[in-house]
């Protein structure tokens, strides 16, 4: 398929998706970051290269960079927190999707953003996060977050409704930076009850992070 990360970073779903075949198109506004990832796809094959194509710039502007229908998939994974006004972007996104084509997000749980400090015993930021989606990440960041039931009605505006969602991070928001990963039979009961709470009510909507899906119309 065609596919167009938007915000690839280092490269992760980028490297991945070509390595299984997939024609794959990095957008990314920041140069840093875009170096990293040059570094990446250079260790990779001919093959894994000539199936990656990187752009400088903005998700936003992804109208001076393709033409309508361009991809079959669109990822904006983790990016959507650090734009003011998301409803422009999303509806451009929308416009490079091709008929039936798959719109992807990530994005910060507004509706749970007191779960965090909540459980970390900070009340005052669990309750100031009951009122506002603005909110400081781990970097230290002031960014926002994105409530389902507006998003939903996004999607539908711009043609791409929602077809399906997932929570993200459900048990494991909690853990801390630099925490080593579990391996083996124990790393893989964390994946199914993770994947399993992600698309049960209630836990999902208790997630640090919501996937949403959207098809094109």
């Amino acid at each position: 398929m065609r596919i167009l990360d938007v915000g690839p970073g280092q490269g992760t779903q980028a490297l991945r998706l070509a390595r299984a075949g997939h024609e794959v198109t990095g957008l990314e506004a920041d140069p840093v970051m875009l170096g990293v990832l040059r570094e990446a796809l250079a260790a990779e094959p001919d093959g894994i290269r000539e199936r990656v194509r990187l752009i400088e710039g903005d998700g936003r502007d992804t109208g001076v960079h393709f033409t309508p229908g361009s991809f079959d998939v669109v990822l904006c994974h983790g990016v959507l927190m650090y734009v003011p006004e998301p409803d422009p972007m999303l509806a451009g996104l929308a416009r490079v999707l091709a008929p039936g084509g798959l719109l992807s997000l990530l994005v910060r749980n507004a509706d749970a953003l007191a779960m965090r400090p909540g459980l970390d015993g900070d009340w005052d930021t669990a309750l100031a996060a009951f009122d506002s989606p603005v909110y400081r990440n781990r970097m230290g960041l002031e960014v926002r977050a994105d409530r389902l039931e507006t998003l939903t009605a996004t999607l539908a505006g711009i043609g791409a409704p929602l077809h399906c969602w997932y929570g993200v991070r459900v048990f494991t928001d909690q853990a801390p930076d630099g925490r080593p990963v579990p391996a083996g039979a124990d790393l893989e009961r964390l994946l199914r009850a993770e994947e399993r709470a992600g698309r049960t009510d209630p836990y999902r909507g208790v997630a640090a992070l919501l996937h949403l899906c959207g098809v094109r119309g």
